[in-house]
């Protein structure tokens, strides 16, 4: 698919980046709410916003943010595929539903919030592929080469998580962290390489040679 060289508006740019530190900044701050002390390598994010948890709100409101920055930046990544939009879009409701459904109390666990988080963590893991594109215009991060590079990586990350989380592995919040950042970060860089690509092709086709006006006057 061709991709349409436009523009990222400086809100995309704003969303994308305030995602990856409401996350980072929301786990950090609500662990250390936690009486006695959090360990952030084995306990998961969503324990830290589960029900009873001390100071819930920060975690949860954390993850709200984070997924209606997801959504924005969705809308504002005008060069990226519609698909892959539509994608990371979804993704980021997901993750608004996951902070709409904590984790209960107990062992029983929450089954929204568990499918919420699934199909959060694999869109955010897969929209890369979906959103990019061929042609000369087309930024870097948006290129089938790089889309599937970050598509792998994304996935490994998850299935690390996904091995730990089924495994009862001892690192399973610290794989979820980096999954999660990882994730977060792949839409700032997308945004910043198409934001750094509309000046250079501007100025490369301001640059290009126009038309030899004695030449046509010539063949005439």
């Amino acid at each position: 698919m061709v991709v349409a060289m436009q523009g990222v508006p400086w809100w995309g740019l704003v969303s994308s980046a305030v995602a990856p530190v409401l996350l980072a900044g929301g786990w950090t701050l609500a662990a250390g709410l936690q009486p006695g002390g959090f360990d952030a390598v084995a306990g998961t994010i969503s324990s830290l916003a589960a029900v009873g948890a001390t100071d819930r709100w920060v975690m949860t409101l954390a993850l709200a943010g984070a997924g209606a920055c997801y959504v924005a930046t969705g809308l504002a990544l005008r060069p990226a595929a519609r698909a892959g939009r539509l994608v990371l879009m979804s993704g980021g409701a997901a993750t608004v539903l996951v902070a709409a459904f904590p984790e209960t109390a107990g062992d029983g666990g929450s089954l929204p919030h568990t499918v919420w988080a699934a199909v959060g963590f694999v869109a955010l893991a897969t929209w890369p592929p979906a959103a990019g594109g061929r042609g000369p215009g087309v930024p870097t991060w948006l290129r089938p080469g790089a889309c599937a590079c970050a598509a792998g990586v994304l996935l490994s990350l998850l299935a690390w998580f996904g091995t730990e989380l089924v495994g009862g592995g001892r690192q399973v919040g610290l794989a979820e962290r980096v999954l999660a950042e990882a994730e977060a970060a792949w839409p700032l860089a997308v945004v910043l390489a198409c934001r750094w690509s509309r000046p250079r092709a501007a100025a490369s086709a301001r640059g290009r040679p126009g038309p030899d006006t004695s030449t046509v006057a010539r063949k005439l």
